[in-house]
C-alpha cells in the first residue's frame, strides 16, 4: 500500500492544532505559578559597617540626605555626590549626605561590591550597609532600620529627604522652604497618593495577596521616590513601626505608620515623584527653567542629573516668569 502525501490543509491544521496545544499549556503554567509574593525580612540585621559616627566637632545637620542605593550602583551615588548631594552649608544650614544599602543577592557580586562599598565608606564616609539582600521588597526594612540607627546616631537632624538614587534634588529650595518650619511639629510632605489600594494582580510588581492585607485601600501616603520630613515625625514613625507588621511596599508602609499615629502626609507641588511634562510641544521637558523652583523630580539617569546640575548653577541661567512654589 503506497502511503500518500499529507495535504497541505492537513499540514496546516496539524501546526496550527500544535501551536494551540503549546499556547495553552504555556497559559496554563502560567495561571498556576505565579510569581511567589515576597514578605521583607524582619528587622533583625544590623549593620555591616557604620562608617558615619557622630562627631561633636561637626555643626548641627541641618538637612540629612537619606538616598535609598542598591549596591552596584556606584555612578548614580558619585554623580549625587558631586551635584545635589554634596556635603556642604546652605543658607546657613548644614547638609548631610548618607547612603543606605543592602547587601548584592550573589554571593560572588556579594564580595566584589562590599569592597567598593568599603572603599566608599573610607574615602566619604556616607555609607551605611546593612547585611540583608538589597531587593525591592526589602526597602521597607531599610527604612525602618534607618530609622532605628537615626533614633541614636543623628537624631538631632531637623529634617530629613527620603529619597531613591535616580532623584534630582534641588537642595537650595528645600533648604528655603524648610526653614519657614519648625522641626519640632509634624511635616510629611512630597507627591501625595490617595484612594488606591492593593494590586491583586500575581504578575505584578506591585501583588499584594488577601492574606496579607485584607483592606481594598491603602492610607494616604507619598511616593516612595522623594519626600521630606520633620525629626517629630520621624520619631512617630520609629514608634509606629515597632507597632505594625512590616508591609513590603516601603511607601505605602510609611503611610500607615502615619496613620497609626494619627497624622497625615501632604502634598507639595515641588516634588515631582512621576516626572514632569513640559508645558508645550515646543519646550523640553529637559529644560532647567522648568527644574529651577523645583524641589524634587524622579527617575533621572546619571548624566542628566550631572548636566542638570550644571546648567542650574550657572549663573548665566535666564528663565521667564518665577512660579514661587516653595
Amino acid at each position: 500500500m503506497r502511503c500518500r502525501r499529507p495535504l497541505r490543509t492537513e499540514v496546516g491544521l496539524a501546526v496550527a492544532l500544535s501551536i494551540f496545544s503549546f499556547l495553552l499549556l504555556l497559559l496554563f503554567s502560567l495561571r498556576v505559578s505565579p510569581p511567589a509574593f515576597q514578605s521583607p525580612e524582619e528587622p533583625q540585621g544590623r549593620p555591616l559597617a557604620l562608617t558615619w559616627p557622630p562627631q561633636p566637632s561637626r555643626p548641627p545637620v541641618f538637612l540629612l540626605l537619606v538616598i535609598k542605593s542598591s549596591p552596584r550602583n556606584y555612578e548614580r551615588r558619585e554623580l549625587v555626590r558631586r551635584t545635589w548631594g554634596r556635603e556642604r552649608r546652605v543658607k546657613g544650614t548644614q547638609l548631610r549626605l548618607l547612603f543606605l544599602v543592602g547587601t548584592a543577592p550573589d554571593p560572588l557580586e556579594a564580595r566584589k561590591v562590599n569592597q567598593l562599598l568599603a572603599m566608599e565608606a573610607r574615602v566619604h564616609g556616607d555609607i551605611l550597609q546593612w547585611d540583608f539582600h538589597d531587593s525591592f521588597f526589602n526597602l521597607t526594612l531599610k527604612q525602618v532600620l534607618f530609622l532605628q540607627w537615626q533614633e541614636t546616631r543623628c537624631a538631632n537632624a531637623s529634617f530629613v529627604l527620603n529619597g531613591d538614587d535616580d532623584v534630582f534634588a534641588h537642595t537650595d529650595n528645600m533648604v528655603s522652604y524648610l526653614q519657614d518650619h519648625n522641626p519640632d511639629h509634624h511635616l510629611f510632605v512630597g507627591q501625595l497618593i490617595r484612594n488606591v489600594g492593593p494590586i491583586r494582580v500575581p504578575w505584578s510588581k506591585y501583588y499584594v495577596p488577601k492574606v496579607v492585607i485584607q483592606e481594598e485601600h491603602y492610607p494616604p501616603y507619598c511616593g516612595g521616590g522623594g519626600f521630606l520630613l520633620s525629626r517629630f515625625t520621624a520619631t512617630a514613625l520609629r514608634r509606629a513601626a515597632t507597632a505594625l507588621d512590616l508591609f513590603p511596599i516601603d511607601d505605602v508602609f510609611l503611610g500607615m505608620c502615619l496613620q497609626q499615629e494619627g497624622l497625615e502626609p501632604a502634598s507639595h507641588s515641588g516634588i515631582r515623584t512621576a516626572g514632569i511634562r513640559a508645558p508645550s510641544a515646543r519646550t523640553s521637558s529637559f529644560d532647567p527653567c522648568l527644574y529651577r523652583e523645583l524641589l524634587l523630580v524622579h527617575r533621572f539617569l546619571p548624566y542628566e542629573m550631572l548636566l542638570m546640575w550644571d546648567a542650574l548653577t550657572q549663573p548665566s541661567l535666564t528663565c521667564g516668569k518665577q512660579l514661587h512654589i516653595y
